[in-house]
């Protein structure tokens, strides 16, 4: 890290022979480009170090007035705004940021009592003129501190006398390797060693690594002479560092694991080579160098393993040294004295690693990050399913032909409509693997596989053991469970004891000071006027009153959910729920169905159905002289009725619910610019999702009566968008062998399974691809991905093709306009970036997205969406579209920036809100208690108040939220512009916050 003691005056000419020639100042540009210079202010500055994401820098400075030493200072890359992050007093050196972008690590030396004293001497010493060679001291008052940018909070890590610093934080966040000299401190000493510490620190300096926290220091060198500027390499898996011989008078550069065992010598210059960084591949390291004279230090490469010799980088005059790459691999930092004054200052340029791989010998590509799923792997053998089409019959160019061939296979019958978890989801992704195997792309799902396998919850049914029974004074009932009585999906499980039964009509109640959208007063309702329902269970009417006109109807409506009525009896103590559908309601099934729904989470009190005869049982072992039809009837004139309770009289009951867990399954391969995935460069993916609604449509189906239990074929919906996909995947492919595919970055082509059950397979990739790279499943993107295309319904164009998510990127009207030029379809743009597809999930987590989508029609969610009803010669325009703005994107190191936009406030409003937080819940989060966020909206009330996504909403106000339907239903009773607390759970722990909800309007 630091520059070191310079202690030799000899030169190196002898050694300049196990060096590559030093190239000349041309031949700089064969591997930096577009350089310039970062830093400006004070009388120096030097050792900048990037966060994880590329996005800051931190760096040392001499800058500030009232002393001379180094401060440490935080640059955000993309504002330049800068911040002083050190105490500004005493020396400091050596900082790096935390993988969780909010803790910064440094040495200083600020609690040395003498700190103020030894400013003031320098400032005299500097006031001298005296000329001094620059030396590093190795003060034994440097420690390690760890200071946050959230609370501003400083934490001392080290505390043993001697010189801890040349600090770096491992890529997980657990561990810190640092340079020490604390054992001459801690030791005897021979009388020659007690001499040599008084004049030669560094001498004793060594290599450790210690827990984040500043605890288990454990010392992984232990040679003499010094050990130094130790860094991790981009996987966490080795530490490089450099070595002085016992003279001081040459330096060596090393690696190691990181518990200090395989210690290996990179370089044999015999020569100051010092300063090593590891390239985010690992494949390489850089390193500064004086063999081409004493003080003319350049920068040099050297492979991993040290077989090649080193190769020098630049060669223009004046120092250069300290060199790091962004976490991408395509920047280079480095402190150079190539300025104006000659004073170093931070400068930065483009990096050019495939010109560093060459001369290094080093064929393959860099496989990055990323490519920790499979270096080189060979497709597996995929047979193509029973019936599939043979892909030798299509054309190399996208074709209206080749698009019916896919589609009529997809959306045929032995498909059975594609329902994630079934047999017709295996064969539809079998396809999909097929045709990239025989095209030639790389797999990149589990084990080298072409999927990508995750698990989700597909329905419930009962469990064991249900039992409900009914007491009184003269009687014991027994109720039969699928007969009498079921349970409802989000019930609570387990045993209920024997508890009273209160009648409380159609179980609603509206708040206190109830207004329309207009602000007009509405009439409250309440089915709990002076009924006390503590601990007992409450029996209520499934809908509302019948006679109520359709005004009153609508004002009601969103309180008669069941999962609203659950909700308002939990609040008011209740025990359990119990509903009957009431005589004058004359429903079809009794029985509310046992049905999945998009939350699993339980409503936190039991709840049941019952029958109309076992409700009449229960109101006449009550003795209150009055029959279901009865009480319905009074209450279907409009003006509730207060409660009943029914007597001594009690229920109670074991109620067991059995989830039913399958698995779904992405297809993933790529297309790569070399011979293997390189997502160094952050790769472009080109999508859609291959699952459809299956054999019975549930809820999501628009289909009537016995319609609802035929093949939903899904033609448009998206069989023809993964034809787009295919097709795109073929025509690129070809052109790339044909070389007219010059790739700059690598073509992800992705099936997404589970889009109809809540995006279930985008997001899992997401969380998947974040927590590897970031160590957090609900960790941002940006960065990691160039953008997201993708293809939902672009099989029934009627008059235009809509572009959706335009507004994600200002990257997106140019490249709309170029790409339809040679196409000529008429085309409508929407901003929003928000919409029920796969490309949303990647939005909400920092990635530019564009939707193709050719509109909705008669047959969306309905077993009639037939290969027949496809318009093939547009479908194949859209996809030629689409596969010229993927070949686009491929081309170009430049990728399209990321806008944030709000969520349109009208989403979601069928419930009749009109608050609005700008919170996206994870529909797919399982069961959980509350409501876990896949992202907020960036300039709503929600990310003003500091929720962040991957928090679970536990409280809203004074109620408690244990699911999706909780949280709608309070938000319903929240007032616009006036502050209440939001509750969330964030990495375990709650976290109250104060939130302004806005208005939808």
């Amino acid at each position: 890290m630091k520059a070191p003691h310079l202690l030799a005056s000899t030169l190196f000419a002898a050694a300049a022979t196990l060096l590559t020639p030093s190239p000349s100042r041309a031949d700089e540009a064969a591997f930096l480009t577009g350089i310039r210079q970062l830093t400006f202010e004070g009388k120096r500055a030097g050792e900048g170090y990037f966060s994880a994401d590329g996005k800051k820098m931190i760096f040392q400075s001499e800058r500030e007035a009232d002393n001379p030493f180094y401060q440490i200072y935080l640059m955000d890359l993309e504002t330049g705004d800068q911040r002083r992050v050190s105490p500004g007093f005493g020396k400091t050196t050596c900082a790096w940021i935390y993988p969780d972008d909010n803790r910064i690590l440094f040495a200083s030396t600020h609690l040395d009592p003498e700190a103020k004293a030894k400013q003031d001497a320098e400032f005299k010493e500097r006031q001298s003129n005296r000329v001094r060679k620059y030396s590093w001291d190795y003060d034994e008052h440097f420690d390690l501190f760890s200071y946050s940018l959230s609370d501003n909070k400083l934490t001392q890590l080290t505390s043993s006398v001697g010189y801890d610093a040349e600090g770096a934080v491992s890529p997980d966040g657990r561990q810190i390797v640092f340079a020490s000299n604390r054992a001459a401190y801690e030791g005897q000493l021979s009388a020659s060693d007690a001499e040599r510490l008084k004049i030669d620190k560094q001498y004793f300096m060594d290599i450790y690594v210690m827990n984040a926290d500043g605890t288990n220091a454990r010392r992984l060198t232990d040679v003499p002479g010094y050990d130094g500027g130790p860094f991790f390499s981009a996987d966490g898996s080795r530490i490089c560092w450099r070595r002085f011989d016992e003279k001081g008078m040459t330096a060596e550069i090393h690696t190691m694991k990181t518990d200090g065992s395989d210690q290996r010598q990179i370089t044999k210059v015999g020569a100051m080579s010092w300063a090593p960084y590891f390239h985010p591949s690992g494949d390489y390291l850089i390193f500064t160098n004086n063999v081409n004279g004493f003080a003319n230090f350049e920068l040099y490469i050297v492979d991993a393993l040290g077989k090649h010799d080193p190769v020098r980088i630049t060669g223009t005059d004046g120092f250069d040294g300290l060199p790091v790459f962004s976490p991408d691999g395509k920047k280079l930092s480095w402190t150079s004295g190539r300025t104006a004054n000659s004073n170093s200052q931070i400068f930065i340029a483009d990096w050019n690693d495939a010109a560093a791989r060459k001369t290094l010998g080093l064929d393959k590509p860099s496989t990055g990050a990323v490519a920790e799923k499979g270096t080189a792997p060979k497709p597996g053998t995929v047979e193509p399913p029973p019936g599939a089409p043979d892909l030798s019959t299509t054309s190399a160019e996208i074709t209206p032909a080749d698009m019916k061939q896919h589609i009529t296979y997809l959306a045929s019958d032995a498909l059975q409509g594609r329902l994630t978890g079934t047999p017709g989801e295996k064969l539809a992704t079998e396809y999909m693997a097929s045709v990239f195997q025989q095209l030639g792309l790389v797999p990149f799902g589990d084990d080298n596989t072409y999927y990508s396998n995750f698990e989700f919850t597909a329905g419930v049914a009962l469990g064991e053991g249900n039992k409900m029974e009914l007491t009184s004074a003269s009687q014991k009932m027994h109720l039969t469970s699928d007969q009498d009585w079921r349970p409802l999906s989000f019930s609570q499980t387990g045993d209920i004891a024997a508890s009273e039964i209160v009648f409380a009509g159609y179980g609603i109640e509206t708040p206190d000071n109830w207004t329309d959208s207009n602000g007009k007063k509405l009439e409250p309702y309440s089915s709990y006027f002076h009924l006390d329902v503590k601990d007992k269970w409450v029996l209520v009417l499934r809908y509302l009153p019948e006679n109520l006109s359709q005004d009153r109807r609508n004002e009601l409506l969103r309180f008669t959910s069941l999962r609203h009525k659950a909700l308002t009896a939990r609040q008011k103590g209740a025990r359990g729920i119990i509903v009957a559908s009431g005589p004058n309601s004359k429903v079809v099934e009794q029985l509310v169905p046992l049905t999945f729904d998009a939350s699993l989470a339980s409503s936190g009190i039991a709840a049941v159905s019952v029958t109309d005869a076992t409700a009449d049982r229960i109101l006449a072992a009550a003795e209150i002289g009055k029959t279901l039809v009865q009480l319905q009837s009074d209450l279907d004139k409009g003006d509730p009725i207060q409660g009943i309770p029914l007597g001594k009289l009690k229920l109670s009951a074991h109620i067991a619910i059995a989830q039913e867990k399958k698995k779904g399954r992405n297809v993933l391969a790529v297309l790569c610019k070399g011979t293997e995935p390189d997502f160094h460069t952050a790769p472009i993916i080109i999508g859609a999702h291959i699952d459809h609604l299956g054999t019975n449509g549930g809820s999501s189906s628009r289909a009537k009566g016995g319609d609802v239990h035929k093949i939903h074929h899904g033609a448009d919906d998206n069989a023809s968008g993964s034809a787009g996909v295919l097709e795109i995947a073929q025509w690129l492919v070809d052109m790339k062998k044909q070389g007219k595919l010059d790739q700059k970055r690598d073509i992800l082509f992705a099936a997404w399974s589970g889009e109809e059950l809540g995006l279930l397979g985008s997001t899992h990739f997401c969380e998947s691809l974040a927590k590897m790279i970031k160590g957090d499943p609900n960790a941002k993107l940006t960065g990691m991905l160039a953008a997201v295309l993708n293809m939902d319904m672009i099989g029934r164009f009627n008059k235009n093709l809509v572009l959706q998510g335009v507004g994600s990127s200002s990257w997106w009207p140019r490249e709309i306009e170029q790409r339809n030029a040679p196409l000529g379809i008429p085309i409508t743009t929407q901003n929003d970036a928000h919409l029920a597809t796969d490309s949303t999930t990647f939005y909400t987590r920092g990635i530019p997205t564009l939707n193709a989508f050719t509109g909705a029609h008669e047959d969306y969610h309905m077993p009639s969406d037939t290969a027949d009803k496809i318009n093939y010669e547009k479908a194949a325009q859209v996809a030629k579209f689409m596969g010229l703005v993927t070949r686009s994107l491929s081309t170009t190191f430049d990728a399209p920036d990321y806008i944030a936009m709000e969520a349109p406030k009208n989403q979601g409003t069928r419930t009749g809100l009109r608050v609005y937080l700008g919170t996206i819940p994870d529909y797919a989060q399982g069961d959980i208690k509350g409501v876990k966020l896949s992202g907020v909206s960036p300039v709503g009330p929600a990310a003003k108040a500091g929720v962040k996504a991957g928090d679970i909403i536990t409280k809203l106000g004074d109620k408690d939220i244990q699911n999706i339907y909780d949280y709608t239903y309070v938000m319903g009773e929240m007032k616009i512009g006036k502050e209440t607390t939001i509750i969330v759970q964030r990495e375990g722990k709650p976290v109250e916050l104060k939130i302004v909800p806005g208005s939808r309007d």
